[in-house]
């Protein structure tokens, strides 16, 4: 069980990742490195909506939602590998410099890291 320590380094590496992606933008007056956060605030949604939809207690007992469940992690990995990619697109158009991209990059992995630590250490446990 994770207790008090688990959530405040969470939230302290979480904090970091937003400072880190944020003065990617506002150090150097350009606002796109943003949309980074939106690619990984919105890359777990597509995997975690895929394991509602697949019915663990079906008759066979598999719990395998088949082609929804495959669709939700394919989804979630081009979220994520578009957090990674967008900024990198940006500069290399020049429309944000290289230091913005790497600090919008560790920024959105940090994010997303610390949003999938946190449902690994918090989810529950059901007994069937």
């Amino acid at each position: 069980m994770a207790g008090i320590k688990t959530i405040i380094g969470l939230s302290f590496i979480l904090a970091i990742g937003f400072l880190l992606v944020i003065l990617s933008s506002a150090l150097f007056q350009n606002y796109l490195p943003l949309l980074v956060v939106a690619t990984y605030v919105l890359a777990p949604l597509p995997n975690a909506i895929a394991g509602r939809c697949s019915q663990p207690d079906d008759i066979l007992g598999d719990g395998n939602g088949g082609g929804i469940v495959d669709f939700g992690r394919f989804m979630t990995g081009f979220l994520v590998v578009m957090g990674v990619a967008l900024p990198v697109l940006f500069a290399h158009c020049q429309l944000i410099t290289v230091a913005a991209m790497f600090m919008s990059i560790i920024g959105g992995l940090l994010i997303y890291g610390t949003i999938i630590s946190f449902t690994m250490f918090f989810q529950e446990e059901t007994d069937f």
